[in-house]
């Protein structure tokens, strides 16, 4: 999949297959296919050709096995104009990023355009994906995302959908968290779950835009972490959660159920010292409605 995607990678200078005009093949002194690309790059190259260093622009090291055979066709299949654009675009958001997005993101994304494309000339058009709380866990990612969202459009003179940056986002993220078992992306629609749980306790949507929105985003995060991490909040005192659960039942009956998804969803059973603080953040959300403030919810 792909790795040193500049020009100066591409060492190996002998053609092994010809893909396309633009989409060579070669073979490194270590035996691993490169896909060496380059607008007119293949054009009249025969396999044991010699190829023009010069008109190397992108060099993908392919893994071993079906996935490379897999991205190998890709990269000759797609158009050279997206793969130039996302190329450029994946290089601009690791420059805002200021770290690397890793070796398969730009085949990922070269893959995951396409399909957008195809969609948009067939005039299919998918339910928006909002995914508010990508903005408030992960705002340099979703920033990121959104440039290259826009990047890409303007590279092909076609715009794409808004829910684009979401995707993008989830790509950017796949790329950036060295954690297993996609854990981060795990951790994601967990968080979505509790949101679910609690709008739909409250029957109200609730405004991504409102500070008690991100606080209450941001203390899911870290007690799930802290589930994962064994370091939940304990506390000997009790009075401060039965006074809650007296003060605040609707409130309470909402923590429970978000209870009940984490127990379900992580095995793990939330402390009441944890479970204080999320009656206390739906109380704060559910204030807003009660009060008729329109920062923190919709009603619905």
């Amino acid at each position: 999949m792909p790795a040193d995607r500049d020009a100066a990678g591409a060492r190996a200078t002998i053609a092994h297959k010809v893909l396309n005009n633009n989409v060579v093949v070669s073979v490194d002194e270590n035996g691993h296919e490169r896909v060496l690309m380059g607008r007119g790059l293949g054009f009249q190259l025969r396999p044991q050709d010699t190829v023009d260093p010069a008109k190397v622009e992108k060099t993908f090291v392919l893994d071993d096995g079906t996935e490379g055979e897999q991205a190998q066709r890709l990269l000759a299949d797609a158009p050279y104009p997206l793969v130039e654009a996302v190329t450029s675009a994946v290089d601009e958001a690791e420059r805002i990023l200021g770290r690397d997005l890793g070796r398969r993101i730009v085949v990922a994304i070269i893959d995951h355009i396409q399909f957008v494309l195809e969609r948009i000339q067939k005039g299919i058009q998918i339910p928006a994906t909002r995914m508010p709380e990508l903005r408030v866990l992960h705002p340099q990612e979703f920033a990121a995302a959104t440039h290259m969202s826009a990047s890409i459009g303007a590279s092909l003179d076609t715009a794409l959908p808004d829910e684009e940056a979401v995707f993008l986002t989830m790509h950017v993220l796949n790329a950036t968290r060295d954690e297993p078992n996609g854990t981060a992306a795990l951790l994601f629609r967990r968080v979505q779950h509790v949101v679910s749980t609690v709008e739909n306790g409250l029957g109200i949507d609730l405004n991504p835009e409102s500070p008690d929105y991100a606080r209450f985003i941001l203390h899911v995060q870290f007690l799930l972490q802290r589930l994962v991490s064994e370091s939940m909040l304990r506390g000997n005192d009790s009075s401060f959660f039965e006074f809650a659960k007296r003060s605040y039942p609707r409130s309470y009956e909402i923590a429970k159920q978000v209870k009940s998804y984490v127990r379900e969803a992580t095995g793990s059973a939330l402390t009441d010292e944890e479970l204080l603080y999320v009656i206390v953040h739906v109380e704060r959300l559910s204030s807003h409605v009660q009060g008729g403030e329109s920062d923190g919810a919709v009603v619905t």
